[in-house]
């Protein structure tokens, strides 16, 4: 059975995404044949990465013109990639005047996925750090790091909100 669970970093200005496929092995059909499928035999779950990226916006644009970009490009994305689970890293609190323009991003977000009807949850960044790393306060590169080593990358996904999308997405498969 596979299962798409879409990762979401909220922002305005660059609102990343990652998508990744998660399937539960068949252990009578990898039994049998050549010594790829006995490999395979050891591990009930799967997962490999589908897409990721930005979907990103110009300060220079109204705000209007901005959540609606986002609205658009969240709907086409949505539509890509069929999420069967949407997960999502919730705000953090920094600065009043940032929070305010990422929330109401997060808002348009929440108006799509509830569009499409796919449950959606939530964790907090030392959710996300604690799930990758074992540690609640690990840096930035850490959890970069685990994300390119539990999806077997040779490299480490770029923009950063790209990659921290892809993390929640993990922490989401980690929590199933």
């Amino acid at each position: 059975m596979e299962k798409r669970i879409l990762g979401l970093d909220p922002g305005l200005a660059r609102l990343g995404f990652g998508t990744i496929v998660c399937q539960k092995v068949d252990y009578a059909a990898a039994a049998g044949g050549d010594r790829a499928k006995r490999q395979v035999k050891t591990a009930s779950e799967v997962v490999s990465l589908l897409d990721f990226g930005v979907i990103q916006t110009s300060a220079k644009t109204e705000m209007g013109e901005r959540l609606r970009t986002i609205y658009e490009d969240l709907h086409t994305l949505m539509e890509q990639c069929q999420p069967h689970l949407v997960a999502i890293e919730k705000l953090f609190f920094y600065r009043m005047g940032n929070t305010i323009v990422v929330a109401q991003a997060r808002g348009v977000l929440m108006l799509v996925l509830a569009q499409h009807g796919v449950p959606f949850v939530e964790f907090t960044p030392a959710q996300i750090k604690q799930a990758l790393t074992g540690m609640g306060n690990a840096d930035k590169s850490e959890v970069q790091q685990a994300v390119a080593r539990e999806l077997n990358l040779g490299y480490i996904p770029k923009p950063d909100d790209a990659a921290d999308a892809l993390a929640v997405a993990l922490t989401a498969w980690f929590q199933e």
